[in-house]
C-alpha cells in the first residue's frame, strides 16, 4: 500500500515523498482511513512504529476543508506529555503541511515566554499543540477560544497519565465542544487509558498494532552486573570508549544525578551533556539541536528523554539507573533501534536493585542476559542470583555487541563539548 491509496489530500502525499516516505506503516495504514470518516479513535502501537503520522496526516487532511465555524483559536489541538514530543510533533506538522497553503501552527510549553504565546493564542490557528500545564494556566487566564476546535488528539496518552495530567486534560477536554473528533494514542490501552477513553471519546473504534518494536528484536540487551557507584562509572566510561562509535543516551534517575554524571563525563573527555526538566526550554533546545548535530556524542537524561527523541544516530542506550517504572524501560530502550536499524541496550544493576530487574523482565517477558567484561566483572552476583555475572567466553567481543569492532579511545580525540542536534532519517515517517 501506497500514501496516495489512502486517498490523502495530493499536497500530504507530495510533501511525503519529498521527505522520502512512500508506503504507511502498519499503523498508520490501519489508523488514517478510520481516522477520515469522523469516528473517534483509541490507538496503541509500540514505540518508534510511526504513531505521529498516524494522527498528523488525516489532522491535515481536515485542514484542507473549510472549518465548521469561523473565529480565532485552533481547529486541531494536540496534547502531548513532554515539551520535547510537543516540538517533536510540531515539526511534523510544518513537515507535512509545506505545500498546503495558509496553514498556522502554534505551540504552548512551559519553560517559555507567556507574553509570545499569549499573542499566538490570540490569533486564528490551524494546529495547536501544547503541553496540559502551561495549557492550562492559558485557559485559567481566559486567553484560550475553543469555540471552533474539530479534532483533539491525546499522544503518549499513557505517559500524560504516569505524569499525573490526567485531571488537566479532562479539564481541557471539558472547555472543548462536545461535537469534536477525539483521537487517542496510547503505547497500550489497558486500566486507567481505556477508563479515560470511555470518558472522553464516543463510541471509540479500536486499533492495537504489533511489531517486532514491541520485544525489541533488532536491539541487544544485556545486563552487567555492578558494585558500587565506583564500578559503574568505570564500565560506564569503558564501554563510551571502547564500544559506543556513535551517539548514546544515558538515564539516569535523577536530575541532579545527570548533572553530576554529565560534568564528570565531560571532565573525563566525553562530549556529554545533561537533559532534564530543571533546564528551562532554551537550554533544553540548544542541547537537543546539539545531539541532532553530532557535537554531543553521549546525552546523559532522566525520563523526560525516553520519549520524544527521535536521533537515528543513537546506537546505545545505557540505564545507569534503572527506571523505578517497568515500562519506562521499553521506552528509555526505544530511543535506539530506530527505522528498523539495530541498537544495543545495556543495564546496571547492583544487588539493591534486584526488585525493579524483576519488575522489567516480569513486564518484557524475557530475562535480560547478563554479561561481563574482561576486567570490570563484579566481585559479588546479585544477591538473589546464585552463579553472578556470565563470564565472557561463550558470546565474542567479551560483552560488546556482536560483529562490532572495539572503538577508539576519546580521550585525546575530538574536542569535547558540553550541550546537544540532529538530522532525522528513516524509512517511515514519525
Amino acid at each position: 500500500m501506497t500514501f496516495a491509496e489512502l486517498n490523502l489530500n495530493p499536497a500530504l502525499v507530495q510533501a511525503l515523498a519529498a521527505a522520502g516516505y512512500n508506503e504507511p506503516t502498519p499503523v498508520q495504514a490501519q489508523s488514517i482511513p478510520v481516522a477520515l470518516t469522523g469516528f473517534d479513535l483509541m490507538v496503541s502501537a509500540p514505540t518508534g512504529t510511526g504513531k505521529t503520522a498516524a494522527f498528523v496526516l488525516p489532522s491535515l487532511q481536515r485542514l484542507a476543508l473549510a472549518p465548521v465555524k469561523n473565529g480565532r483559536g485552533p481547529r486541531v489541538l494536540v496534547l502531548t506529555p513532554t515539551r520535547e514530543l510537543a516540538m517533536q510533533v510540531t515539526a511534523a506538522v510544518d513537515k507535512y503541511c509545506k505545500f498546503m497553503r495558509h496553514m498556522r501552527t502554534g505551540t504552548v510549553l512551559g519553560g517559555m515566554p507567556y507574553p509570545k504565546q499569549r499573542r499566538m493564542l490570540e490569533q486564528s490557528l490551524d494546529v495547536l499543540v501544547a503541553t496540559p500545564g502551561r495549557l492550562i494556566d492559558f485557559i485559567d487566564q481566559g486567553k484560550v477560544d475553543f469555540s471552533r476546535l474539530e479534532l483533539l488528539i491525546l499522544d503518549e496518552a499513557d505517559r500524560m497519565l504516569d505524569m499525573g495530567f490526567i485531571e488537566p486534560v479532562k479539564r481541557i477536554a471539558a472547555k472543548t465542544p462536545a461535537t469534536r473528533q477525539t483521537l487517542l494514542f496510547s503505547a497500550t490501552l489497558d486500566g486507567n487509558i481505556a477508563r479515560l477513553g470511555r470518558e472522553l471519546l464516543r463510541d471509540p473504534k479500536l486499533i492495537e498494532v504489533a511489531g517486532k518494536q514491541e520485544k525489541h528484536e533488532n536491539i541487544e540487551q544485556r545486563l552487567h552486573v555492578v558494585d558500587d557507584g565506583s564500578h559503574k562509572h568505570r564500565l560506564l566510561d569503558h564501554l563510551l570508549r571502547e564500544e559506543c562509535r556513535d551517539q548514546a543516551i544515558v538515564f539516569t534517575a535523577t536530575k541532579h544525578g545527570a548533572d553530576r554524571l554529565a560534568d564528570k563525563l565531560f571532565h573525563g573527555g566525553h562530549e556529554a551533556a545533561a537533559l532534564h526538566g530543571n533546564m528551562n526550554q532554551s537550554q533544553r533546545n540548544r542541547t537537543l539541536a546539539r545531539l541532532r548535530s553530532g557535537a554531543v556524542r553521549v546525552l546523559v537524561a532522566t525520563d523526560v528523554a525516553a520519549r520524544g527523541i527521535d536521533v537515528a544516530s543513537i546506537t546505545h542506550v545505557i540505564n545507569y539507573d534503572l527506571p523505578k517504572v517497568a515500562e519506562d524501560y521499553v521506552h528509555r530502550i526505544g530511543r535506539t533501534g530506530r527505522a528498523g536499524a539495530s541498537g544495543t541496550a545495556i543495564s546496571f544493576a547492583s544487588s539493591e536493585d534486584v526488585r525493579q530487574l524483576k519488575q522489567i523482565e516480569r513486564y518484557i517477558g524475557q530475562s535480560i542476559e547478563r554479561m561481563s567484561v574482561p576486567g570490570f566483572e563484579a566481585k559479588s552476583p546479585l544477591r538473589t542470583e546464585g552463579g553472578g555475572a556470565k563470564r565472557p567466553g561463550g558470546r565474542p567481543g567479551s560483552g560488546a555487541r556482536r560483529g562490532a569492532p572495539q572503538g577508539r579511545a576519546n580521550a585525546g580525540g575530538r574536542p569535547a563539548f558540553r550541550g546537544g542536534s540532529g538530522r532525522r532519517n528513516g524509512t517511515a515517517p514519525r
